[in-house]
């Protein structure tokens, strides 16, 4: 009887998850669905300018008083994720990117209000990747009193 031989995830369909992982989050955020965050970061620790939290409802209930909402339900922001590094190893992978954040409202231009950095681990789970870690590290920061709580007050 032979070995069975270690069949992992495939790297071009490993990139591509993993970038649509982290496209996820940025469409998650844009939309306000902080369940849909805490879901997709539900096997992750989040470190942003706060402790780091884990777990879907933490992760959600973060979000949910970090993040000022407007009348339509969202942040009124788009996240741009460019510069994407995936690293793969094994079950395993690493990613590093870069995030514009655009904020506009009824009495604020368009504009980056935010500028950083992503730096992601995953893990592959025998059928997909799922988030493991993601640690952002802002870098520039514009006006973002209509965006976060905290700036806010």
């Amino acid at each position: 009887m032979s070995t069975p031989t270690y069949v992992g995830p495939e790297p071009a369909a490993s990139h591509r998850e993993i970038a649509n992982l982290i496209a996820r989050y940025a469409e998650l955020v844009d939309g306000g669905d902080f369940a849909g965050l805490g879901a997709l970061l539900a096997d992750a620790t989040f470190t942003g300018s706060g402790s780091p939290v884990s777990g879907a409802g933490a992760i959600e209930e973060m979000f949910r008083g970090t993040l000022i909402v407007y009348g339509d339900g969202t942040p009124r922001t788009k996240h741009v994720t460019t510069n994407l590094i995936v690293e793969l190893d094994g079950d395993t992978a690493a990613a590093r990117s870069y995030v514009t954040v655009y904020q506009a409202l009824p009495e604020l231009p368009l504009q980056p209000i935010a500028v950083g950095r992503y730096h992601d681990r995953f893990a592959w789970d025998g059928t997909r990747w799922r988030f493991a870690e993601r640690r952002v590290h802002i870098d520039l920061v514009g006006d973002v009193s209509r965006h976060l709580r905290a700036a806010a007050g």
